[in-house]
């Protein structure tokens, strides 16, 4: 059997610049970068499909595959009013931000706004690409080490919604936007971490948990405020897909963690709290506002400072799928309630009572069958 590894990194302090300022500094490459996959490909002689709710949903997925050629491709995409709307929705941040001592953007104008609004839409489509190509990668993974045969079927199909969700993206980006930005590190760490940990249901917790949570949420908050007709029919899809994909792993990990030891669990809140720094420090945009101008320790400071203050709201709202779907799987409260205090020091522990993605499928789903 492979070894695994943990990858908890134990941070004294959750807003230590060195540590996310080192991960941010890492170089991924401009054109492919290998990773060790950990685990063993798992065969079962047992085919009898005793599992319905992953059945349910493995029907689902095959009835609910789309075509990303049939997205209207043609629309005219004005790239400048999609990112003011992205930009607007987060209430306040320019104020924010320039009202920190020392702000560099105080002398910024409006052309400066704007193009930081352009980089930033350009950023985080660049990285859903990548943590979509991240999610391909470890749903294959899945296929190969989840010893149950409804399990397979399911993830077989997921495989097939990531490639459609990679090529959306990438086409998006090639046709209607300028330039793409590379890998965010932080997401890299992330995606390396749960490929390489031979446990099969690591790959489920950072992956279908922890990533595609943040994704379904990123994503729903830029299909609510955009009118940009091809991005918000693309997203509509693509979070129906993430949904299902949410829930695939709930239900399966509610019925695997029922049956580990109480250290077994602390590995899994530990995982689960090492992934939500790192997708929170992605977030920081460093390579944006390296672009405008901007230093990286200047900017991670004066962010981490408004997040310790309470006043960037966005970022926390992020988690609004992680922190209850780790509810339900009894993460947050198993070993003396060690995953509730590190949630409540980041700031995000008040979205346990947010809708579960298992719940929260049906009417994702439905709304996409609706379009279709």
């Amino acid at each position: 059997m492979t070894e695994h590894r943990t990858t908890f990194l134990g941070r004294s302090d959750v807003d230590d610049i060195a540590s996310i300022l080192a991960d941010d500094a890492i170089d991924f490459g401009d054109a492919w970068h290998a990773q060790p996959v950990g685990g063993d490909a798992m065969f079962t002689w047992d085919y009898e499909r005793t599992r319905p709710a992953l059945g349910k949903l493995y029907e689902r997925a095959k009835e609910r595959q789309w075509n990303a050629n049939d997205l209207p491709w043609d629309t005219d995409v004005d790239v400048e009013k999609v990112a003011a709307e992205m930009q607007g929705a987060i209430v306040g941040i320019r104020d924010l931000l320039t009202g920190v001592d020392g702000s560099p953007m105080r002398t910024w104008g409006e052309t400066e706004w704007n193009r930081l609004s352009i980089e930033a839409f350009n950023f985080r489509m660049s990285q859903f690409l990548h943590g979509e190509q991240g999610a391909l990668v470890c749903t294959a993974k899945i296929v190969e080490t989840v010893p149950w045969i409804d399990a397979k079927y399911y993830a077989a199909t997921q495989v097939m919604d990531e490639a459609r969700h990679v090529e959306v993206f990438a086409r998006y980006l090639d046709t209607k936007l300028d330039g793409h930005y590379p890998v965010n590190p932080a997401l890299q760490l992330l995606i390396d971490d749960v490929v390489g940990d031979s446990r099969w249901d690591m790959t489920y917790m950072g992956m279908q948990i922890m990533i595609e949570g943040l994704a379904l949420a990123a994503f729903g908050f830029m299909h609510l405020i955009t009118e940009e007709p091809l991005l918000k029919q693309l997203l509509r899809y693509v979070m129906a897909d993430e949904a299902r994909h949410v829930a695939f792993g709930v239900v399966s990990l509610q019925e695997y963690y029922a049956g580990l030891s109480a250290t077994e669990i602390l590995e899994r809140q530990e995982f689960a709290f090492e992934a939500a720094l790192r997708m929170r420090d992605r977030i920081m945009m460093h390579a944006v506002w390296e672009r405008m101008g901007i230093d990286r320790e200047a900017i991670t400071k004066m962010l981490i400072g408004l997040r310790q203050n309470g006043e960037n709201p966005f970022q926390a709202a992020l988690f609004s799928k992680i922190v209850p779907n780790c509810k339900k799987l009894g993460l947050l409260d198993a070993g003396d309630g060690w995953l509730r205090q590190r949630f409540t020091e980041i700031g995000v522990i008040d979205y346990e009572h947010a809708v579960d993605t298992e719940t929260e499928y049906e009417l994702l789903d439905a709304g996409a069958t609706a379009l279709a």
